[in-house]
């Protein structure tokens, strides 16, 4: 319903900022971190957003870039995650490091996470896991396939598996990890700058 809310910044909490667009102050409900990051009162802010609707009640969820909105989406889907729950893993790992988590299958990287136990954070790599890999089928398909050449080749399909994950299609990932890939570089540090490309 709402791709994205921008507006006056009124004041913030712990866990949800209201903006101001003429005149209607919307709550939305943020990570810890997007909150203390957004900037002063009074400054411009863009938030991207996903409205949660239940039975009784409707509420924004407000999310520094697309990226944080795509691993939001997607960890929501995984049985027992709710949006507080997606919400805690994104404040404890950023976009690329939650992506790289499930694309290594490191559970104990979004254990870490406020009220996230070893048993559903397995759970979030299983359930996400199978998407991925249905992802790099698509790249295997692809015209432009990633090079396989060892040990680059297993960055190459991690990074863009990493980049499927927060949402962009096999082509768009494939040519940005290929545009920035350089011998040495790592996991992490290729997904990174291929985030800058897309």
């Amino acid at each position: 319903m709402f791709e994205y809310i921008s507006g006056i910044l009124q004041y913030t909490g712990l866990d949800f900022v209201v903006v101001d667009v003429s005149g209607i102050g919307f709550k939305l409900n943020t990570s810890p971190r997007v909150a203390s990051s957004v900037g002063p009162k009074g400054s411009e802010v863009k938030l991207f957003t996903y409205l949660n609707v239940k039975e009784d009640e409707l509420s924004l969820f407000g999310f520094g870039s697309k990226e944080e909105l795509s691993a939001f989406e997607m960890l929501i889907t995984v049985s027992g995650v709710g949006p507080k729950v997606a919400q805690a893993v994104l404040d404890a790992l950023t976009p690329s490091e939650f992506c790289l988590a499930v694309a290594t299958g490191d559970f104990k990287a979004i254990s870490r996470s406020k009220g996230v136990g070893p048993k559903l954070a397995q759970r979030i790599v299983l359930e996400l896991k199978d998407k991925v890999a249905k992802d790099y089928r698509s790249v295997d398909r692809a015209e432009d396939v990633i090079p396989v050449n060892v040990p680059a080749g297993y960055v190459l399909n991690d990074a863009a598996s990493a980049l499927m994950v927060l949402g962009y299609s096999p082509k768009e990932a494939s040519e940005a990890v290929k545009k920035v890939y350089k011998e040495g570089l790592t996991l992490e540090e290729t997904v990174r700058l291929a985030l800058r490309q897309i």
